[in-house]
């Protein structure tokens, strides 16, 4: 047996391939299938003057889904998806498919979702599936490779860690327990034992929000590092960020295709160092009051609704221009699916600007009106990030608005020292970091302001207790991550199974 993504090495050679059949269209004599294998895609061609009439019949009896095993010659063709093709002699039906409810019409979000064993199939969700794999393996190779040790945090815990009003509570045996908001406080202790430590693992938010950056169950990466101040910290997070995008653009140069991004922004990430740009600093930006590289938020926004407006123009002719060919009867099947899937992929743009549109007022309105001391919303996020070609840290912030762990900045009790990583192209934060504050009192005073239970914050506080010492860390969001990477609108669709309000199955 062969595998597709390993074809090339075997053009002009006869390869056995075991797949689903993906997409097929007939010409007169011919058969053309789209087979997957899990690897890759690879169009097949059953020529009945090659194949002979019992191959070829049996070609054109085949169904969308119908597991088989194809026979065949593999040929070099570089407009062909992998830059190859096969060419079938043999065909073997493993198991049949009948009525498979994904079919090339459109169908809207739920019914994708509710088929979601199913959609994982189709080649968006595989490019980014694979997109994914190689994002958690680089994450791996990088923490390994600087000399990290992987620990595990539990996932059951009997307190918040960041705030109340967003824990799953449950019952441990006879007394109340939490799902994990993050593993952060149980990798300081690792910290202390192992010096870099690494966490990796399932986190959970009750938030009832349907936003396109909200899952109620996540992954997120969270390293401790001893003895780093948050400089160190944001070096680090930098050179994390630019090797695993790296990785990406080395090893899914064809999912990138298939998802059609535009790689530019990521391969800017890896060459150009991160602006590093103070929160004070950020709110001028923001509301338009200090330039960069000579323009503003408020100027960039309102030519981006330019833009958009003349986008949406320029989509809405083009549609009524194919759908008028699709009114003739006479047109060829192969020729209507495939005016009518650019019609359907052009819609799904124009109501993504249509949306974007309705927006840029409210971000234009939210950044003129943002008011020191406020955290960011997604608003103020993308005026921001609207002005840079790679993504940029904030850091200093208030204290405020930030968790009780958070180091002070010296001279500025009202500051810690926090960054986050926001994401160009409107995606936002994907990392959230800090010092820890590691004066006994100061710590214990921040848990009582910000109304903790103190008995639960005992071991922690032990961690100051016994050998204090400076630490910070930070923690990536994988769903957010891969969103950007992969230019996806919704996080739901970068998670194998997206658990968010409303949604538990399948």
């Amino acid at each position: 047996m062969h595998y597709i993504e390993d074809l090339k090495q075997f053009i002009g050679k006869d390869v056995v391939l075991k797949g689903w059949v993906t997409k097929k269209r007939s010409s007169k004599g011919i058969e053309f299938i789209v087979l997957r294998d899990g690897t890759g895609f690879v169009q097949c061609v059953v020529d009945v003057s090659e194949a002979g009439e019992q191959v070829y019949e049996a070609a054109r009896r085949l169904t969308q889904e119908t597991a088989v095993q194809f026979k065949g010659n593999v040929i070099e063709d570089e407009r062909q998806i992998g830059g190859v093709e096969v060419h079938v002699k043999e065909i073997e039906v493993i198991g049949p498919s009948q009525d498979y409810p994904i079919t090339n019409k459109p169908h809207g979000i739920d019914f994708l979702l509710d088929h979601r064993h199913l959609w994982l199939r189709h080649r968006r969700p595989w490019a980014i599936m694979r997109i994914r794999n190689t994002v958690i393996f680089g994450i791996h190779q990088f923490f390994q490779q600087e000399g990290f040790v992987q620990a595990d945090a539990p996932i059951f815990t009997p307190n918040a860690v960041e705030g109340t009003t967003t824990l799953f509570e449950t019952m441990f045996y006879d007394r109340p327990a939490y799902l994990t908001q993050s593993g952060q406080l149980y990798g300081e202790a690792m910290a202390m034992a192992m010096g870099k430590i690494y966490t990796f693992g399932p986190t959970f938010r009750a938030e009832k929000s349907k936003t396109r950056r909200h899952l109620s169950e996540f992954w997120m990466i969270e390293p401790e590092m001893a003895f780093y101040d948050n400089e160190m910290n944001m070096d680090l997070i930098e050179r994390f960020i630019k090797f695993v995008v790296s990785q990406v653009l080395e090893k899914n140069q064809l999912e990138l295709e298939l998802l059609e991004r535009d790689t530019s922004i990521l391969e800017n990430t890896i060459k150009k160092p991160f602006p590093r740009i103070t929160y004070d600093d950020a709110v001028a930006i923001i509301r338009g009051e200090q330039q960069v590289n000579g323009k503003t938020t408020i100027g960039l926004l309102e030519e981006m609704k330019a833009n958009t407006e003349q986008r949406i123009q320029t989509l809405e002719k083009e549609i009524a221009e194919r759908e008028k060919i699709l009114e003739d009867t006479n047109l060829k099947q192969g020729k209507r699916n495939f005016i009518q899937n650019k019609v359907d992929t052009m819609k799904h743009e124009l109501k993504e600007l249509q949306e974007k549109l309705k927006n840029i007022p409210l971000w234009i309105d939210s950044a003129k009106n943002f008011e020191y001391g406020e955290d960011f919303g997604g608003a103020d996020e993308t005026a921001l990030t609207s002005l840079f070609d790679t993504p940029i840290m904030v850091y200093n912030w208030p204290k405020a608005i930030k968790a009780f762990y958070m180091k002070e900045v010296p001279g500025r009790p009202d500051l810690v020292k926090g960054v986050d990583v926001l994401a160009p192209e409107g995606y936002g934060e994907i990392v959230g970091g800090s010092e820890r504050e590691s004066d006994f009192n100061i710590l214990l005073d921040s848990i009582h302001k910000h109304g903790l239970p103190e008995k639960f914050f005992q071991w922690y506080l032990d961690l100051r207790r016994f050998g204090g010492v400076p630490h910070s860390g930070f923690g990536l969001g994988l769903e957010r991550f891969v969103a950007w990477i992969t230019k996806t609108y919704h996080v739901r669709e970068v998670i194998p199974f997206p658990r968010y309000y409303g949604r538990l199955e399948p």
